[in-house]
């Protein structure tokens, strides 16, 4: 295989960059609190959805001495619908390390970015470049999907060594090239032009040098060598109504759905179960008597598939008959006070649908 020609590839994608032709609130901006915002948001999200929770959380907290000022459950409420909910409790974390450790100010070198909670190479490389003109590459998906298409390597890309050997990649394409310039171009390029499917090929100014292209592998690049291992969880969600009120708990546990809240949740091996049969099983919680409760319904199945993960969900309406002596841990909510609490998108789904004629 001939030597790869970097000067042609950075030359021609830098003359192809628009930044008109992928407008985005964030681009052009320096502003590290913004830049690192915008990024943690767009991990794992498409800018289409993230763009509007980027521009909520800009207005209800315009610098991050705000963010980290902000109570955790109005931050994972303003998140809500937007997924791995990590990543706002990361930022929690991030904000407050900002304004209480480096006096508001963010960390200006690659190196003591990554020291911030839920800040990666990645993201550590874009808000190095974008906000203070530091000379790094930066590697996600689109940047392996480009490279790995234009010289023609079938090296795995997930783990520490394709890392490694792509970072190599990145570095010689930039070369001297100013690295907020390379690296938005480069990004852009991925997103419109070079896309996982249906890549605007005909069109690609790296055409002629598209060793993927020319030998007709355009779509077995880039390789992951890793399958990923999923899993279904079959999830009954308890609709307790009592009085005008229904109960929500908060998941504490290091599992999806961290801080978030939810109905009270019965886990078992399939979701073909009624109540009936829910209140066989152990896990039945010892607070809700059958005899002082009366089953008013059962949802359809409620499906949200997760990275790892496919949750289906049944909801079970239940009245309580008599007055019970509820938990500590569970929270009586009114139809105006739910809107307060931050709840996972299958919940909403419901709520939304209103599958069952629930009052809230």
């Amino acid at each position: 295989m001939p030597a790869l020609d970097w000067t042609f590839f950075r030359s021609s994608l830098l003359h192809w960059y628009d930044p008109a032709r992928r407008p985005m609130p964030w681009k052009a901006v320096r502003d590290p609190y913004a830049v690192w915002l915008s990024e943690i948001i767009l991990q794992q999200t498409r800018v289409a959805q993230g763009m509007p929770y980027y521009e909520r959380f800009v207005e209800t907290y315009p610098t991050v001495t705000d963010l980290a000022r902000a109570e955790d459950d109005a931050v994972m409420k303003l998140w809500e619908g937007l997924g791995y909910y990590s990543r706002a409790r990361n930022l929690l974390r991030a904000a407050r390390m900002v304004a209480n450790d480096h006096a508001g100010h963010f960390p200006d070198t690659y190196e003591e970015l990554l020291s911030l909670p839920g800040v990666g190479p990645y993201t550590a490389a874009a808000i190095a470049s974008f906000a203070f003109d530091r000379q790094v590459a930066v590697l996600d998906g689109n940047v392996y999907r480009v490279l790995a298409r234009y010289a023609g390597d079938a090296t795995p890309t997930d783990g520490s060594r394709g890392r490694k050997h792509f970072q190599d990649l990145v570095d010689a394409a930039m070369g001297d090239t100013p690295a907020a310039a390379f690296n938005q171009a480069i990004m852009d390029f991925g997103a419109l032009v070079c896309t996982p499917r249906n890549a605007a090929c005909a069109a690609c100014p790296l055409s002629a040098k598209c060793v993927a292209l020319n030998t007709d592998r355009v779509y077995d690049l880039p390789v992951k060598a890793k399958a990923v291992a999923r899993r279904t969880r079959h999830f009954h969600y308890l609709v307790v109504e009592d009085r005008g009120h229904v109960l929500l708990q908060q998941r504490t546990e290091k599992d999806i759905w961290q801080n978030l809240y939810e109905f009270p949740l019965i886990e078992a091996d399939r979701t073909a179960l009624r109540v009936e049969q829910l209140i066989a099983l152990p896990a039945w919680p010892d607070w809700l008597p059958p005899s002082r409760i009366t089953p008013e319904g059962r949802s359809t199945i409620y499906r949200q598939i997760l990275s790892h993960q496919t949750i289906l969900a049944v909801f079970h309406r239940i009245k309580c008959e008599a007055p019970i002596e509820f938990p500590e841990h569970l929270v009586r909510v009114d139809r105006q006070a739910r809107s307060l609490y931050a709840l996972p998108r299958v919940i909403n789904r419901y709520l939304e649908e209103k599958a069952l004629t629930l009052d809230l």
